[in-house]
């Protein structure tokens, strides 16, 4: 009767044993599934250490960040997740077309009557810079080029479509 006792009581130490030791994930295979994780940003980082991953980069907006932070967590064997991210600021808006000439009249006028002989090609300025647009041949569109550059006005766009 003892010794089935005892060997009861032996059994069941062994299975509290077993229980309470848990196998424990690595860092090293944490580390491999957070990273896996985090690539989806390219602009982000994760270290794990002693369970706790450390989330660190650039995030484009709060919403992608919180999903990142519920992914890591998720992992199982992740205790915590220490943000150390930021939130990129929203990119301005785009500048608005420059309404005010930086080109001369002067030259403008020049350029405009260098091409007067092809009424298709407009003489424009677009973001300070002298622009041809237009329809011609490829024959007027040597003739125009070698015409504005002939009078030296610097850079002109020939945006023109030659047919």
């Amino acid at each position: 009767m003892k010794k089935t006792i005892a060997m009861a009581a032996l059994a069941v130490a062994v299975s509290f044993g077993a229980i309470s030791c848990k196998k424990k994930v690595s860092d090293t295979n944490l580390q491999t599934q957070a990273t896996t994780v985090v690539t989806s940003n390219p602009n982000a980082s994760v270290e794990v250490k002693d369970g706790v991953a450390h989330l660190s980069g650039t995030f484009e907006s709060q919403e992608a960040k919180d999903a990142m932070i519920k992914q890591l967590k998720a992992i199982h064997g992740v205790k915590d997740v220490m943000d150390m991210s930021t939130v990129a600021p929203a990119a301005p808006a785009a500048a608005p077309v420059e309404t005010q000439s930086a080109v001369d009249p002067a030259v403008q006028q020049k350029v405009q009557d260098a091409v007067k002989d092809f009424p298709s090609v407009k003489v424009e300025v677009v973001n300070g810079e002298l622009t041809l647009t237009g329809n011609v041949s490829a024959a007027d569109a040597r003739k125009i080029k070698e015409s504005v550059d002939a009078l030296k006005v610097g850079k002109v766009n020939y945006n023109y479509t030659v047919k």
